[in-house]
This record gives structure tokens, sequence and C-alpha cells, in this order.
């Protein structure tokens, strides 16, 4: 890929220090880049600017200049460009930085001006931070102690608002608490696209709620609650779950579609709470979708396998696998491996090489639907791309195992290894399937588990490390936030130690010691290190696979919407 130009600079001075900026910048951007804080509640990098809680006001000027000869203006005293500064302050978001600006965030009268806003923000906010699910990671909170008065010289009856408004499935809204910063309106109005939060009544008694006969049921809802500043809009989900600051946050990637949205998965002593979307600008901006959040819930999950089986009885995970290395190693020859796009791309390798090793078919189940045009892709398989990588398949994958059963019926298979796939779903019989002994490795029961001679339960995608390559062929890394139950076996340790039983050498189950032997076998991998993958991912060469038929193109990747 060429390199992005590089954007044009102009120099900005914000509190007496020089910085060089974009052209376009906002005031409240440039002083970030200078460590200095300015604070604000409606503004947000990605929607348009609405200027409407004035908390980001700051003082500007421009150098002063003869109005006839343009030559600049000395002041005598200091002996530098007099600055003209402008009387009232203005809201730093909709200043955009210009040649020259000059900005002051901390004088007498901004300081003055944040403890008006914030008193204001307060007159009829309850004070119930102590029970609100917003304590913990609140901008109001944190502001008003960092630039509030401290004190409040209101002594009326508060005007009180609706309370536990259901404005969809995932959405409630305390309205008492709303300040009226407008975020959620104009994120379902740029980036969803759907239209249907507003503001009602005037001043005191202004309301947020849904146009008539709508609710808040686009994919995208919870979105609204993570850019709401304030405890206003909660997740019915979350609600009075657990406070933040107990829980452990862990990095990792939405696996429900080829988009690869970067995620946070909150956790506490082993359980997972919720997760939210964790901001990468080449991928995903800062939003993912709801249906992604859900996903923690199959850790728990009724049919999750949890005990180990061979023919019919109990086992343990280590004797499963040993008993799958009994049966591979003398059908060599006659094995089918079905790999999953769903797996990592450590996985994937290790899958491929035990194939090889058995002189194995490898196959991939295509899993696809209509995507949505934002974080939702057609190709619904997480990893497709890095099964490509690795050479575990070289063509993009079917949804239905057709040649596999071709294969079974004319007896050229006698075994079948399973790496989370229900070949029953995937087009296969019961009667080919009775034909072949299978093993199965896998998270959740389903009809090829219940059938299976071998079945070895494996953990989620939340419970493992690894990396997945997602339709843009971005390398990106995840990491296990809690730990896999009992009983399970993580999959990279079950594929390694199929492996060593078929190799015969040992191999290591861990993603940092696999990457050298990777990086050594494919050349796009080439140089790569796991811990050298960098958080916001890594673009490799995906052009030898640009002629494949990708659903969406392997170039493809969230375009935020337009500015109004």
């Amino acid at each position: 890929m060429s390199a992005s130009p590089k954007p044009d600079l102009i120099t900005v001075n914000v509190d007496g220090r020089d910085v060089a900026v974009p052209k376009g910048t906002n005031v409240i951007e440039a002083a970030r880049l200078v460590g200095v804080d300015v604070p604000y509640y409606c503004y947000h990098p990605k929607l348009s600017i609405s200027g409407n809680c004035r908390m980001c006001l700051v003082e500007i000027g421009m150098p002063a200049v003869d109005p006839a000869t343009k030559a600049p203006i000395v002041d005598p005293g200091t002996g530098k460009q007099r600055i003209n500064w402008i009387p009232r302050p203005q809201i730093g978001c909709a200043t955009t930085a210009s040649p020259g600006l000059h900005v002051r965030t901390n004088t007498a009268q901004i300081k003055e001006c944040r403890e008006g806003v914030m008193e204001f923000l307060l007159v009829n906010h309850p004070l119930d931070c102590p029970i609100c699910d917003q304590a913990g990671e609140c901008k109001l909170q944190e502001q008003a102690t960092g630039y509030g008065r401290g004190y409040s010289r209101y002594i009326e009856a508060k005007n009180v608002k609706p309370k536990r408004t259901q404005l969809g499935p995932r959405v409630m809204l305390d309205d008492e608490r709303c300040i009226l910063c407008s975020r959620c309106i104009r994120f379902c109005k740029e980036v969803a696209k759907d239209d249907v939060l507003g503001f009602i009544d005037r001043g005191s008694y202004s309301t947020l709620t849904c146009y008539p006969g709508r609710q808040l049921t686009n994919n995208y809802s919870l979105n609204t609650v993570d850019i709401c500043p304030v405890g206003a809009l909660t997740s019915t989900d979350f609600r009075f779950k657990m406070r933040v600051w107990f829980l452990k946050q862990t990095d990792s990637i939405d696996p429900e579609s080829s988009v690869g949205a970067n995620t946070v998965v909150w956790s506490r002593e082993g359980v997972v709470y919720r997760i939210t979307p964790r901001r990468n600008d080449e991928v995903n901006d800062t939003w993912m979708a709801d249906s992604g959040r859900e996903l923690y819930k199959q850790n728990r999950a009724p049919d999750r396998l949890m005990v180990a089986r061979v023919e019919g009885q109990d086992s343990t995970p280590a004797a499963a696998l040993a008993a799958a290395a009994d049966l591979l190693k003398p059908a060599a020859g006659a094995v089918a491996v079905v790999g999953s796009g769903r797996s990592s791309i450590e996985e994937q390798f290790v899958t491929r090489r035990m194939a090889n090793a058995l002189g194995a078919g490898a196959f991939l189940v295509g899993r696809s639907d209509p995507g949505d045009g934002l974080l939702i892709s057609a190709d619904r398989n997480p990893n497709v791309r890095g099964a490509l990588v690795t050479g575990l398949v070289t063509n993009l994958p079917s949804e239905r195992l057709t040649q596999l059963g071709e294969w079974i019926d004319e007896g050229k298979v006698r075994c079948v290894v399973s790496v989370g796939e229900d070949l029953l779903a995937a087009g296969l019989t019961e009667a080919q399937l009775a034909r072949v002994a299978v093993v199965y490795l896998g998270t959740h029961a389903n009809a090829t588990s219940a059938i299976a001679r071998i079945v070895v339960p494996t953990f989620t995608v939340l419970e493992r490390t690894g990396s997945f390559v997602n339709q843009q062929f971005r390398l990106q890394k995840f990491f296990q936030a809690v730990p896999g139950p009992a009983g399970a076996i993580d999959d990279l340790t079950a594929l390694t130690r199929l492996l060593s039983s078929v190799e015969g050498e040992y191999f290591p189950p861990e993603p940092a010691a696999i990457w050298p032997e990777m990086a050594r076998a494919i050349d796009v991998l080439q140089g790569i290190t796991f811990a050298g993958i960098p958080a916001t991912g890594r673009l490799l060469d995906g052009s030898r696979w640009a002629g494949l038929p990708f659903p969406e193109g392997p170039g493809l990747h969230f375009q935020p919407a337009a500015k109004p």
C-alpha cells in the first residue's frame, strides 16, 4: 500500500506553547497535542459539531497587523507581536485552528465560565452519584470536581424528569440526568442512519425521546450508551450489575464478522459483564454492533460443552486427545480436517500442519449473510483471510462440504476432525457421518458433537489469545479475558498436542512461541512477532488474493459518516 500523504501543518499557540497541527484541527484537539485538557460534553471527534454545552470555552486571538500595510504590530512592552484577543470566549469545538492562532485555556475569565456552565448543568441534575450506573466513568462527575465551584447556590426545588424510560430493548433513559448534549441524537442520525431520537419541550423541561411510533431498535443502539457523558442512557443488560472500577479490561476483537471491530472485554473474577468498542480509526472508529456485545453470554450458555467424551463415556481432555491421536495415526492418508474461519491464525497454522502430517484434505466452512454497510460484513467468519495466509485453504470456502461428502461416499475418508464446525449443518448427512469416525473439538453441543466418537471441549474467543486477519488483511491481536471452564482445553493446546502426537515432536502451544515458526514458513508474515503486532493491527500484503470474489472486497472498511 502507498503511504498516505502527510497533512498540511500549521502552527498555533496554546497557553504560550507553539504546536504544529493538521489543517482543519479544532482547538480541543490542538490543545490535546500539548497536553492541555479542554473540558467538553457535547463534542465527539466522530460526530458533527453542535456547540450546545459551552463547556469548552477558551480565549482566542490573532497576531495584530497594520490594516493598511499588513506589517506586524509590535508590543513595545514585550518586543513581540501584539495579540488581538477577542473580548468574549469562544467554544473550542467549533473553532478551527488557523495559522498564528493563539489560545488561552486557563485564564480567570475561562475559569469563571466553566464554573458557571457546571452550575447550570447541575441545577436540575439529581445528586445520586452513589447509586448512578455511570459512577466511575462519568464526565459530569469528573468535571464537576475539576472545574466546578464545589458548592451550589441553587435552593429551589429541582425539576423532576421521567425515570426508567425504555427507549428500546437495550437502552433505558433516566432523563433527569440528561444534560442535553445531543450526542445520542447525532450518532443515530449520522452514523447508524436511524434518525429516531430528538428533544421535545423547552428550557428545563427539554426531554429526550423517540419520535412517535418509533423505538431505538437498531443494531448500534448501545453506542449511545457508550458516548453518553453522564448516566442518562444505560444498558438494560449491564444496568446495576457491577461497578466499573472493579472490572478488568482486556483488548479483544469482535468475532461475528470479517470486519474485526476492536473491543474491550470487562470482567471480574472470571465472569464477563460487558463488551464495549475500542477505538481504531482504521477499522471501526469508536463503534461496534450490539450483536457483538452479547457474545459473552455464550461462555455460560446451557449447551456449553464441559466434559470430554470418548466412545460415549466421560473422559478428560488429555485422555480424549490421546484417544484421538491413536485414532488418527493409523488412518493417515484417509483423514479429512475441517478447520474453522473462527479459529485464530495460530490455530489455523497448526491445523494446516496437522493436516499435512496426516496427508489429509483440509476444508473450511464459509458463512455469509447480508452485511449492514457498517460494522457487520457479509462474511460472517472473522478469519477466512487468516486461513488463506496460512495456506489452510487456497480459495474462498463454500458453505457446503460437498467435496468431503463425495470423498466419504467413495471411501477415501475414514476419519474426520472437525474444529468447531457442525458437519451436518455444513451439508454432510447422518449416513455419511455414520461411515467415518468423527473427532470434534468445539465449545458448544450440536448435532456433530452428539454423534462424534471423540469430543474435546474447547475455549471461546474470550478465553483464548491469538490473532485474526480481517477483511482489510489487517492482522489484529486478541487476548484471553477470562479462564476457560474446568473440563475444557484451549484450542491451541489441543491442536498442538494432536500435532505433536502425529509428528512425534513437541510443538509449543503459546501464540508467541508459534510465531517464529509461522514467520519462517509464511512469506507475508516474515519479520513479524506476536508481541510486535500493534494494538491497532498491522496490514499484510493481500495482493495475491485480490482476485478472489470476497463478499466485500479485501480493502473495504468502515467509513465514518460525512460531517454535515
